[in-house]
């Protein structure tokens, strides 16, 4: 994993991290071992979504764990805004693989845990190919194709930060407060599929954490 950047406006903030070749080739391996589908527990218009495992707990010790640890090293930590009078490690809680076809698309949407994450795997499109299709020319905002994150500033007023999807997003992933909402707007013009992997971390109430270090992520209890 290559350097972990804040991106931090007004009232909230997210890690962005590029994965590298050992990671990505561990989660492409993760995908063709992919489990059972999804479409009914997740909340968005995408047909294709299964359940992937982190055997081993690879990438939580490897990627996760140092994403959860930088991000309350740079934000508040979360995890301490939880009511409980005892000290509980996170976990990963679930990860998932979508296959994104041209039309689909995720309503603005928010996701359980603390912290969740997105990976792009493959983007079969470029956001400056997409924004010359007639359904982009009549729209207001130049957003199709992209991911975008929604949020309040300090006045409340609603904002949107934009990742245009392009073949050079490939690799990255965001790490961001559960709660915080986010949409994925639908591609037109290709028949590959865009794939991607999410996934949440929540606190493992079913073990107490002795060590003082809060913030560390527990190994051992990656619920399936």
């Amino acid at each position: 994993m290559k350097e972990i950047k804040s991106v931090n406006p007004t009232n909230i903030g997210w890690l962005q991290s590029q994965l590298d070749k050992k990671e990505m080739d561990y989660l492409w391996q993760l995908v063709e071992e992919r489990g059972k589908q999804m479409k009914s527990r997740l909340a968005g218009n995408i047909n294709s979504s299964y359940s992937i495992f982190d055997k081993d707990n690879w990438f939580l010790i490897n990627v996760l764990s140092k994403l959860g640890m930088e991000y309350e090293n740079r934000f508040t930590n979360l995890g301490k805004k939880i009511p409980t009078t005892c000290k509980h490690s996170y976990c990963l809680s679930n990860m998932w693989v979508n296959y994104q076809k041209q039309y689909e698309f995720n309503p603005i949407h928010d996701h359980q845990g603390i912290y969740s994450f997105v990976i792009w795997m493959k983007i079969p499109t470029e956001f400056k190919d997409q924004i010359e299709f007639s359904i982009a020319e009549n729209s207001n905002t130049n957003v199709i194709s992209n991911f975008c994150f929604i949020y309040q500033n300090i006045i409340g007023d609603m904002q949107q930060f934009v990742y245009e999807m392009s073949k050079e997003v490939e690799g990255t992933i965001l790490f961001f407060p559960s709660q915080l909402g986010h949409i994925v707007y639908p591609f037109y013009g290709c028949e590959e599929d865009r794939i991607s992997i999410s996934g949440n971390i929540k606190l493992n109430t079913n073990q107490i954490n002795y060590n003082e270090k809060h913030y560390k992520i527990e190994t051992s209890n990656q619920i399936k």
